[in-house]
């Protein structure tokens, strides 16, 4: 019989309140917790009881405070990747930052991707969506990142937008839902 942890990772349709997931949850929230409550001088770029729960951190990687995670072994982070405070990354499927990427203040990342049918929704049936951030991106503060989408090396995200659809490489794009304002040359 396959868990719903493991319909989770492949991506199917799952319960999102299964008592496995619930204890991961509970174990991610109490380093994101710790992570929170550190003095700075003393946390370093990320609280080492964070870091050892996530997919992938290397030592050069900064996750400011007041962050929130779900489940710490979907995200992975590339060098120099920095998150600014107060950033969400609600990791059912696997978020993967690339290197040199800069996510700006209160930005949301989404993987959760709800049933359509509202009885299945009503009992929290949901699927995972990945996402993915390529290297050398810079997404402004307030940005909501969708389920499903892929944002390419060197784009720039403006502040506040709604990203539900894929960034092609270079590209700039603001608003709601973002769009495409010019390509880098």
């Amino acid at each position: 019989m396959t868990s719903e942890r493991d319909k989770m990772r492949a991506g199917d349709w799952y319960c999102c309140m299964d008592p496995e997931i619930d204890a991961i949850r509970m174990r991610v929230f109490d380093a994101v917790h710790r992570h929170n409550l550190a003095l700075p001088s003393e946390r370093g770029n990320i609280h080492p009881e964070l870091r050892a729960l996530l997919g992938a951190a290397p030592e050069s990687a900064r996750i400011e405070g007041q962050f929130h995670l779900l489940y710490g072994e979907n995200l992975f982070l590339g060098e120099e990747a920095f998150l600014n405070v107060g950033c969400v990354v609600l990791d059912s499927g696997r978020v993967e930052i690339g290197a040199r990427t800069m996510i700006g203040p209160q930005v949301q990342i989404y993987c959760a991707d709800h049933h359509r049918d509202p009885v299945l929704r009503g009992q929290l049936i949901e699927r995972a969506l990945p996402v993915t951030i390529g290297a050398d991106v810079w997404i402004g503060g307030g940005t909501i990142v969708l389920p499903g989408v892929s944002i390419g090396d060197g784009a720039i995200v403006g502040a506040g937008a709604v990203v539900t659809k894929d960034v092609v490489p270079g590209a700039r794009v603001v608003g709601n839902p973002a769009r495409q304002v010019t390509a880098r040359r």
